[in-house]
């Protein structure tokens, strides 16, 4: 199995810019250095399991997203995208989405 560290580093600092964070916000959200997020992020260093997971609390996605690149079971982390994007929607854009959903699977059926 790879990891491809350089590209989940990469991850890293876009869903960090995404959020608006600094990486000294980051790295104090994770009790590490800036030094230590800038070498992650560049993909010089591989997080340990537990900084990982940290960075995905804070960071508020799921695991499987910063290690995509090693997750058999791509329909998960593709469900699991489509998941937190719905979240963001008003509740009836929710449901129109949903419909949507199920029209166009039972087409492709």
């Amino acid at each position: 199995m790879y990891y491809d560290q350089k590209e989940s580093g990469k991850r890293i600092a876009a869903l960090r810019k995404e959020k608006g964070m600094t990486q000294e916000q980051l790295a104090e959200a994770v009790n590490l250095s800036t030094n230590h997020i800038s070498v992650i992020e560049r993909g010089v260093k591989l997080p340990k399991l537990e900084t990982l997971i940290n960075i995905a609390n804070v960071l508020d996605v799921p695991a499987d997203v910063l290690l995509q690149d090693v997750v058999n079971n791509q329909t998960k982390l593709c469900a699991s995208e489509a998941s937190e994007l719905i979240k963001q929607l008003p509740r009836e854009d929710q449901r129109r989405v949903l419909a949507a959903l199920r029209s166009f699977v039972e087409s492709t059926k």
